[in-house]
């Protein structure tokens, strides 16, 4: 770690004469990149130099014990002390500083979740995650928009995908992907018996145009009428949109807006996430696994997480947290959850001595529609 620090320094030091360099000022997009890279390093850069001096500090201290009497000694000792306990908490910063960027990170989040076993009591419970989520979301102060919704005879969701955006959204909403459960006497139980249901959640980082290209070859564009819950027409035009992928069979439909333009912009924005998803995980094994994880079956026996009424409890058990105020989970008090998660994958991250480049973008690139088939 401490050679790559030492590459790190160098680099900023580069970059300072760069910045003060006239060919550089002149122009703007390398000034830019250059500013931005300097400024990601500086905290890093500094602390490094905290170390070495402290290190240095350590050293000289000891090299000076070996005559030292009375005071002089005692003092010395207590330098070499202080010195190696502000070493330990430094290099604990260094190496959290060294954790590779969330590639994702700063992106919209487009989140899928269906109704999976349990009937209706399944899109009953589909639609409280998607309140969860709201409420989590206006919390933060994120802005959510939903994109399409399946409504069910009781009001549950059969399907509801949404798009959250704001500062820390990605941070906030990546760990929610996989098969959720939910254990409680659902309003249609007259014997008061617990069931047990489930729905499944999907996180997908939101891309652009230039991340996945679409070609309009590949693409199978079919409208028809929007249609409500028992089959109510919304409107009587042709608005709703299904667009098929064809090199890969993914399909994406939208007819919750009037205007079929609208419907058509938001099926693209979806599949584009889809696409790039498939595509990151075909190229890295690591990523496929967590997005079996996510999507799952949706059977009661495959969770991530388990919503227990009646204990008032949620139990996310990729983790063993567990928290006995339900109710206010699903009013979106998350963040004591998400923050659990957070601080598992850091010292998953610490325990796996990862690396990564300071301030990088991440191991992530541009796909094309025809690289994710």
């Amino acid at each position: 770690m401490l050679d790559r620090l030492a590459q790190i320094v160098e680099e900023h030091e580069t970059l300072e004469h760069q910045l003060a360099d006239p060919t550089v000022l002149a122009d703007p997009d390398r000034l830019r990149v250059a500013s931005k890279r300097y400024n990601d390093l500086g905290p890093v850069v500094a602390t490094y130099r905290r170390h070495a001096a402290r290190r240095a500090d350590a050293e000289a201290a000891r090299q000076m014990l070996d005559g030292a009497t009375g005071d002089d000694r005692r003092m010395l000792v207590e330098e070499i002390d202080a010195a190696t306990a502000e070493l330990e908490v430094l290099e604990d910063e260094l190496r959290e500083a060294m954790l590779p960027d969330d590639p994702h990170d700063g992106r919209p989040v487009i989140v899928e979740i269906r109704g999976a076993e349990g009937g209706e009591e399944a899109n009953l419970f589909a639609r409280d995650l998607y309140e969860m989520y709201r409420a989590f979301a206006t919390s933060r102060g994120w802005d959510v928009s939903t994109l399409s919704s399946s409504v069910s005879e009781r009001g549950g969701y059969g399907d509801v995908t949404f798009e959250v955006s704001g500062d820390g959204a990605w941070r906030g909403m990546k760990y929610e992907g996989g098969p959720h459960r939910v254990q409680r006497v659902p309003a249609t139980e007259s014997q008061g018996r617990v069931h047990t249901s489930s729905a499944t959640v999907t996180v997908l980082p939101e891309v652009d145009d230039v991340e996945v290209h679409l070609d309009e070859r590949d693409l199978q564009v079919d409208v028809y009428r929007s249609s409500g819950a028992g089959g109510q027409h919304v409107n009587t035009t042709d608005s709703a949109v299904r667009i098929t992928h064809l090199p890969t069979g993914v399909v994406v439909t939208m007819q919750d807006e009037r205007s079929q333009l609208q419907n058509r912009t938001r099926a693209l924005k979806v599949l584009r996430a889809r696409l790039f998803e498939r595509a990151t995980s075909e190229r890295s094994e690591s990523l496929s696994r967590e997005r079996r994880s996510q999507v799952g079956g949706g059977g009661r026996s495959e969770k991530i997480r388990t919503y227990n009424f009646k204990e008032n409890r949620l139990t996310d058990h990729r983790i063993g947290f567990t928290v006995h105020r339900l109710s206010d989970v699903l009013a979106g008090d998350l963040g004591a959850v998400v923050d659990a998660l957070a601080a598992d994958e850091r010292a998953r991250l610490l325990a796996e001595g990862a690396g990564g480049d300071v301030g990088g973008a991440g191991p992530h690139g541009g796909v094309t529609g025809g690289g994710a088939r």
